[in-house]
């Protein structure tokens, strides 16, 4: 790049950046941190867990959000004063070193940007995530077991706690479900778009012929519960069933019937956990799952509702949304933003933000074409 064009990228990212601030308003948020911080200083806290967690939580993405916005104005600051130094000078040294941190501004102010369009109710909540192996038999299990750790190893890059709530493995190999949360601010609204029909086409490692074969997995993202949601589950609406926990290849985890599994009559939503060490435990979490389940259904209803209202006859976007090939050909595709990449092996290493940021554009582009068309 020459010193203009270089000139003019920084002037792009500077408008980029100050629409984010505004997005965002800093100064609500700087608001928002000193009343955390007052909160977080009351001496009896953590006489309420659960408040307090909910606290030092917040306060701590707030605290993120903040430095992350002021450090990239720092950044791109600080490139501006470089390049008109290095072009008082004629050093073109310092011109290459602008030319790298602009495009490594591009990359974080892009990513950022991202957030803004996480606008909808539930998008600021932790997410619950079900994988389920669909058509395919063992390759499909094996899949979903692939589709499991890739999201697992994306949410470790981000630094993004989890925590695996139950796994029901498949006979031969891989999973038949699994389910997890992410414990991250902005978890739901950010794999929201991850919910559909993946399907996997590959020459088959459980196939003596070596033939190709396509299987299926499907992912289900559902925002977590809280305590202000009012999601009141009757007893006459449950059935509680209790067994022993289990792993691979039926290796017993412990010897006691601890593990609950909660089935919702009124819906069919069946419901299990198995990770914790005593059956009161696992039924609480299993709950928590069961409602936010619940809560993401009524979420679907009304959007129904609202879809209705609107003439939005189009199917679900969600059905049939990547495919990822590995024979005869090396490729990973979304079937809605078009977008691809040539190198499997990274994205089931966990390198999926470029999937999901299309995603992401993608969804909010079609809410306002849906908006303007009403």
């Amino acid at each position: 790049m020459t010193t203009d064009d270089l000139a003019a990228k920084l002037k792009e990212l500077d408008a980029t950046l100050r629409n984010i601030e505004g997005v965002l308003d800093l100064d609500r948020m700087r608001r928002e941190k000193s009343e955390l911080e007052r909160q977080a200083s009351v001496p009896n806290l953590w006489d309420d867990p659960a408040k307090a967690q909910k606290i030092t939580s917040r306060l701590s993405h707030v605290q993120g959000e903040i430095n992350k916005v002021e450090r990239l104005r720092s950044r791109l600051d600080d490139a501006g004063i470089m390049l008109e130094l290095g072009e008082a000078e004629g050093d073109a040294e310092t011109a290459a070193e602008v030319a790298t941190e602009v495009v490594a501004l591009q990359k974080a102010i892009d990513e950022l940007e991202i957030r803004t369009l996480l606008s909808n109710e539930y998008d600021a909540r932790e997410a619950l995530v079900t994988i389920r192996s669909g058509a395919g038999g063992v390759d499909a299990a094996d899949f979903a077991e692939m589709l499991l750790r890739m999201y697992l190893r994306w949410a470790e890059r981000h630094g993004y706690p989890t925590d695996v709530y139950d796994t029901s493995y498949a006979e031969e190999a891989g999973l038949k479900s699994a389910t997890f949360a992410v414990k991250a601010p902005y978890a739901f609204g950010t794999l929201s778009v991850e919910t559909g029909t993946h399907r996997l086409v590959r020459i088959s490692p459980f196939d003596n012929q070596g033939r190709r074969q396509t299987s299926f997995a499907a992912v289900e993202v559902v925002p977590v519960v809280e305590q202000t949601d009012e999601i009141e589950i009757p007893d006459d609406d449950l059935r509680v069933d209790v067994y022993r926990s289990s792993g691979p290849g039926g290796q017993g985890v412990n010897t006691t019937d601890s593990a609950v599994r909660l089935t919702h009559l009124p819906t069919g939503i069946v419901v299990s956990c198995q990770n914790e060490r005593s059956q009161l435990q696992n039924k609480a979490t299993a709950m928590g799952v069961l409602k936010s389940k619940l809560l993401d259904r009524k979420r679907a209803e009304d959007q129904a509702k609202m879809d209705v209202i609107r003439g939005d006859v189009a199917g679900s976007w969600g059905d049939q949304m990547r495919s990822y090939v590995l024979h005869p050909y090396q490729m990973v595709k979304d079937l809605r933003t078009e977008y691809e990449t040539g190198n499997p092996g990274a994205v089931f290493d966990g390198d999926i933000d470029s999937f999901i940021e299309a995603g992401i554009r993608w969804r909010k582009q079609r809410q306002m074409g849906v908006e303007g068309a009403v």
